[in-house]
């Protein structure tokens, strides 16, 4: 319990509220909690066994369709001697019972007890959420989902072998793997965590000055140098006319310090993920100036992936974590979901913020700071796809900004990091829907059409650039 005080209610008293934002104590927060968890475990139990019950079935359709090919020979057969006795007289001379049994059974996993990093944002939560709601649990997995400093911190543990898997900004397994801002260690994107969910924020004293090509001098956070926010505010502001190296600073600023730089003074804004955004307009020191998805609608921003080494060795407890992680983003993709999920993942252990601010985000409704609530359901999404074309964009700006020096192969190193076709096999075994089609597609970033096939021209098609 500590004070607070909610600044959209001026007229209320400071009282001792639960840190989610609602009325009521830290113990009945946990009750409901708990009851939430439980519900949810029992529809995912009964779900199982639904799921049980159609392989039984499906195995039993498809051995009577192999002994008798011919539709009406079938049919006759079952209506002259009954389902049950028919599956008794092909179970006498067929492990039918057995073959049901294999269906079911999960390859036996080389290791269970993991260590999974994160970083407080909703960008984890898939991640995070398949902790409480006990998605790896169902696996078969131990899984201790560690709350990480910054994102330096991530990289130096994987490629120590800290942490087992992680959630990554989407580049940063691009660059480990090329040997760009580390030792070269191969990493694997196996899916995307989330699409849109960020904004630029500014300082409430630029609310006269949203006019990017006055933005001069200004200086600006970003999470990492490898990342969609560096790469997309760079890509706003050179449209604008401005430089990102020589007319304005662009520093790395560890998401849950980037509220107190700005009220700080220590930065005019931030290109951040939520709930930073939502939480600067909460404490009033900062307003949105735009969401990221109005530059690019569905950019990926972070990613779960592990290293190529962790996968070779363990293979089936790969699977199951990637059964994990998209068995949440399934749910974390239904808007029904996001008030529930808001109350998961908004507690001390994970993003420790108020329930209200994690709710706006996630349900996509929400104060701007320029004294309006706007309504923007697709303001956070959680598409696991980790289609390649997407990390060609990446790529192409880690060139255009001289992160990545000379010719770069971009097909190739797209398709050796992101699992496209891992992502489509464990969505379609977990009857995910999903989009099919070629692993690269064109995207529209600030209305400019994005061909992959055409990446080396498009990354010198730029007026400003680092070679510029």
């Amino acid at each position: 319990m500590t004070p607070y005080f909610d600044p959209y209610d001026a007229d209320r008293p400071l009282m001792m509220k639960c840190t989610c934002g609602r009325d009521h104590t830290v113990a009945d927060h946990q009750q409901e909690l708990s009851a939430q968890g439980a519900a949810i475990e029992l529809k995912a139990r009964s779900e199982t066994a639904e799921f049980q019950e159609y392989s039984n079935q499906f195995i039993e359709a498809s051995l009577m369709k192999a002994l008798f090919p011919h539709d009406a020979v079938r049919r006759n057969f079952l209506r002259a001697v009954g389902k049950g006795t028919a599956m008794a007289a092909i179970s006498s001379v067929l492990p039918v019972a057995s073959l049901q049994a294999m269906a079911q059974e999960r390859r036996a996993l080389e290791k269970t007890n993991l260590n999974i990093g994160f970083i407080p944002i909703t960008c984890a939560t898939p991640l995070i959420m398949a902790k409480p709601l006990g998605f790896y649990q169902k696996e078969g997995l131990n899984v201790e989902v560690v709350k990480t400093a910054g994102w330096a911190l991530i990289r130096d543990k994987m490629i120590n072998k800290e942490y087992d898997a992680t959630h990554f900004l989407s580049p940063m397994p691009l660059a480990i793997s090329l040997g760009v801002g580390s030792n070269a260690v191969p990493m694997n994107v196996a899916t995307i965590q989330n699409t849109n969910g960020q904004a630029i924020t500014l300082h409430n004293k630029h609310k006269n000055r949203r006019d990017p090509s006055q933005w001069k001098g200004f200086k600006f956070g970003v999470p990492f140098e490898y990342s969609m926010h560096n790469f997309l505010l760079r890509y706003y502001l050179a449209e604008a006319g401005i430089n990102p190296d020589t007319d304005v600073q662009i520093r790395v600023v560890p998401p849950p310090e980037m509220v107190a730089n700005l009220r700080a003074g220590n930065i005019d804004g931030y290109l951040g993920p939520d709930p930073f955004n939502q939480r600067a307009v909460f404490d009033e020191i900062g307003f949105l100036h735009i969401l990221t998805k109005d530059l690019w609608n569905g950019h990926p921003c972070c990613a779960f992936g592990t290293s190529t080494e962790f996968i070779q060795q363990n293979p089936n407890t790969f699977a199951a974590l990637y059964r994990a992680v998209l068995t949440a983003a399934a749910m974390a993709r239904q808007p029904k979901n996001r008030e529930l999920i808001a109350k998961v993942i908004s507690p001390q252990a994970y993003l420790n913020q108020p329930e209200t601010v994690v709710a706006q985000v996630l349900t996509g409704r929400f104060a701007d700071g320029l004294g309006n609530v706007q309504t923007v359901p697709d303001r956070a999404d959680f598409d696991p796809m980790p289609w390649q074309s997407m990390a060609v964009w990446m790529l192409t700006q880690m060139q255009r900004w001289g992160y990545v020096k000379g010719e770069v192969n971009y097909k190739q190193i797209a398709e050796r990091v992101f699992l496209i076709t891992d992502a489509r096999k464990h969505m379609k075994d977990l009857g995910i829907p999903f989009q099919d089609g070629p692993a690269y597609t064109k995207h529209t970033i600030m209305g400019k059409e994005f061909d992959p096939a055409k990446a080396a021209e498009y990354a010198k098609s730029f007026a400003i650039s680092r070679s510029s």
